[in-house]
């Protein structure tokens, strides 16, 4: 079961560019529960191998090869596209799971970031609560029933930012994840 705080009321109608941290495979689950219009993953190029998500990451989502800087330009280049079609894109700028156990919150990479600004987006920041100990990433450490928390956070506009606030506001929004989750423990 899942509880959705809202810090305030979404704009649905909005394309946004939805950030979230990551720390369980019901993390994707839980975005799909909880977005409200049309949008789209980007996610790691590995999902295409899995015969369900297969489905969606060749007709819906973004595959992504991390390793790859020709894959991520082409991923950047179709999100780029899919929001220009009102598409909000949701994606993890951790980039990753990390297997570290219990998980703590990674670095943020630059696309989500860049993508907001380049197109004049609004960032929706969600944070996952908890969430990793009903289903860690692996597996391996089993699942068990529980109370998944997710807040929803008030959306930062972009509006007025240009490329060279990139790193600015990709420590903006990651303090804010770091401050929620460190108050809500």
């Amino acid at each position: 079961m899942f509880r959705f705080h809202y810090k305030e009321k979404v704009d649905w109608t909005r394309t946004y560019v939805i950030c979230a941290n990551h720390t369980s495979l019901l993390d994707i689950s839980i975005m799909a529960i909880l977005c409200r219009q049309n949008f789209c993953f980007i996610g790691k190029e590995s999902l295409l191998k899995n015969p369900v998500t297969r489905i969606f990451f060749r007709t819906i989502d973004i595959p992504i090869n991390r390793e790859s800087k020709l894959s991520s330009y082409r991923a950047f280049k179709t999100a780029n596209e899919r929001l220009k079609e009102g598409k909000s894109i949701a994606i993890f700028p951790e980039g990753k799971i990390e297997e570290v156990y219990p998980p703590r919150l990674q670095d943020f990479k630059n696309g989500p970031f860049r993508l907001a600004i380049e197109n004049k987006l609004p960032i929706l920041p969600l944070v996952m609560h908890d969430i990793w100990k009903l289903l860690w990433d692996e597996g391996n450490t089993g699942s068990r029933p529980g109370l998944g928390r997710v807040s929803i956070l008030p959306v930062v506009e972009t509006e007025n930012l240009t490329i060279n606030d990139i790193d600015t506001l990709k420590d903006q929004i990651f303090s804010l994840f770091s401050n929620h989750l460190r108050q809500s423990m």
